[in-house]
């Protein structure tokens, strides 16, 4: 069996099992038309870019077939292709189980990460899961390993990215609501071994309005803590101003790195978040 051959093989049998999940998240990504990924500059590349006007050091890249159709000189320009990885990191905590509508945090992060891969394997970017045993690669059978690695009962709970060793110079996609306390500290690190991340903040609205009146019993993520209030709406504004610091915690945090964060509603359609991270990767 060639190279090619065991791939597509390995390729069908993982996809086989796969959960509609990838069905939606293609979809996503297909209603997204941001072209190719690729950094539209000149440079060293196959891709063709562009024709531009003949300059003075231009000899030996004049393109004479395009030239003998106008009274100028042209030169052939090709786009730069440096291709870059991204690797992904989706948060397993009790606390991405939580919703207040038919969004699920853990579900609609792992939505956003797939069709984001999927945007990313077809402008030719590396992509991977971090601790999911794989090279990132840019391929269809990345983002069906990337699947798995979600499915993964070893992974599916772990909070924190593993301490997996990243080339310097590489991309981290994190969608989490970051409220473990070491969130903080653990981007320091990243950070410190050349990692450019972009984080996802997964919000569920409940959370940011606290919406509730009355007696109310609330329980912590974990189900450990629990709290009763006879008048619910009596904490409503220290609650709020709380979840609020928390969150510009989290950017300001993001933005000393040089990373960048981008919060999400899980009532808010999907393709604005999408839209949003492609865009600050591609300025990256």
């Amino acid at each position: 069996m060639t190279g090619f051959s065991a791939l597509q093989h390995e390729a069908d049998g993982l996809g086989a099992g796969l959960p509609p999940l990838m069905v939606a998240a293609d979809r996503l990504a297909a209603s997204v038309s941001l072209g190719v990924h690729g950094r539209r500059r000149a440079g060293m590349g196959e891709s063709f870019w562009q024709f531009r006007r003949y300059q003075n050091e231009d000899a030996a890249r004049i393109d004479w077939r395009q030239s003998a159709k106008s009274q100028h000189l042209f030169v052939r320009e090709r786009e730069w292709e440096a291709a870059q990885t991204v690797w992904f990191w989706r948060d397993g905590g009790a606390g991405m189980d939580f919703s207040s509508g038919p969004v699920v945090k853990r579900e609609r992060a792992e939505l956003l990460l797939l069709a984001l891969a999927a945007l990313l394997v077809r402008g030719g970017e590396r992509v991977g899961y971090l601790g999911g045993g794989e090279r990132p690669a840019a391929s269809r059978l990345a983002m069906i390993r990337i699947a798995h690695a979600l499915l993964d009962g070893k992974m599916q709970a772990r909070v924190l990215p593993p301490n997996t060793p990243i080339a310097r110079g590489a991309g981290l996609v994190w969608l989490s609501d970051f409220l473990e306390p070491e969130a903080i500290e653990t981007m320091r690190g990243l950070a410190r071994a050349g990692i450019t991340g972009h984080l996802v903040r997964i919000v569920d609205p409940a959370e940011e309005d606290f919406p509730y009146h009355g007696r109310a019993r609330f329980e912590s993520a974990k189900g450990k803590d629990t709290a009763l209030f006879g008048r619910a709406e009596s904490v409503a504004d220290a609650y709020r101003a709380r979840f609020r610091a928390h969150g510009e915690e989290i950017s300001a945090a993001a933005t000393r790195l040089g990373w960048t964060c981008t919060t999400h509603r899980t009532d808010h359609a999907p393709l604005s978040a999408l839209v949003a991270l492609h865009a600050a990767i591609s300025r990256a």
